[in-house]
């Protein structure tokens, strides 16, 4: 037993709908008494794909004593299921590593991370993303940084920061700006901005940190900026539990982006 990351769910939340279940690749999860649970410690990695896929915000990630994550309990489990395990089975090279190659073809937009197979983290997939080429002289257009301020992570900034005093808000999932090419001036353009992932630090942190933000800032607009592959989901649910801890009733808008840099949809929650 040792001290790590786990998932946690909150039954007092959780209304069975199932939606966590098909994206948790280890099979950790499942629906017992009308609500999902934890089957085992050592199932679970900690890692959180199924976190963005809770209507309910009923799942977290914490950290407590458990059993190490078991990669061969897993395996012998989903074999006895008839199922495979959906990634490379490596945790040394990183958080929910990825061996799947697809490639992803421009003019086929509809193939995007939700439609991947064989199960595991569909953000941790390899793609080769082919893009058409433009000519130099449009390849080179010099765009200006929009950033106004420093620092813009989310796990720095202060919450009483003077350029979030009234600001516009723009909470940025980390790899958008490298998907979406115009980000500066379509997206930074005027805001104060933060940064983080979801997948790699502390959500229930992130919540926090968001809710104190919110709280003390009069804020004009929070505009959540994510990426199309489910475990990404978790920064507009970290903005969603933010707002709604901090009692400042203030619409948030998500824009998903697509691998290919387009965007996909602008909600409201």
């Amino acid at each position: 037993m040792a001290v790590r990351k786990i998932v946690c769910i909150d039954e007092s939340k959780c209304d069975g709908c199932g939606l966590c279940i098909p994206n948790c690749a280890e099979g950790a999860l499942a629906i017992i008494d009308g609500k999902a649970r934890l089957i085992k410690d050592l199932y679970c990695d900690g890692l959180g794909a199924c976190l963005g896929h809770c209507p309910q915000d009923a799942i977290t990630i914490i950290e407590r004593d458990a059993e190490e994550f078991d990669e061969k309990a897993v395996e012998e489990m989903l074999r006895a299921q008839g199922k495979a395990l959906g990634h490379s089975s490596s945790h040394e090279g990183g958080s929910c590593p990825g061996s799947q190659v697809r490639e992803l073809n421009r003019p086929q937009v509809q193939v995007h991370a939700h439609n991947h197979t064989g199960g595991g983290c569909p953000g941790s997939k390899m793609r080769m993303l082919q893009r058409k080429e433009v000519e130099d002289s449009e390849d080179e257009v010099k765009v200006t940084s929009k950033l106004r301020q420093w620092p813009v992570q989310l796990m720095l900034v202060p919450a009483a920061a003077p350029y979030f005093k009234g600001a516009d808000l723009l909470i940025t999932a980390d790899c958008v700006p490298f998907a979406y090419a115009n980000y500066h001036n379509d997206f930074l353009k005027g805001k104060s901005v933060v940064v983080g992932c979801p997948k790699l630090d502390d959500a229930a942190y992130y919540a926090e940190k968001l809710s104190d933000i919110i709280r003390i800032n009069d804020l004009e607009s929070i505009t959540v900026l994510r990426m199309e592959v489910p475990c990404c989901g978790g920064m507009a649910q970290a903005a969603k539990m933010g707002r709604d801890r901090s009692g400042v009733n203030i619409p948030i808008k998500v824009v998903t982006i697509s691998l290919e840099g387009e965007v996909l949809k602008r909600d409201y929650i």
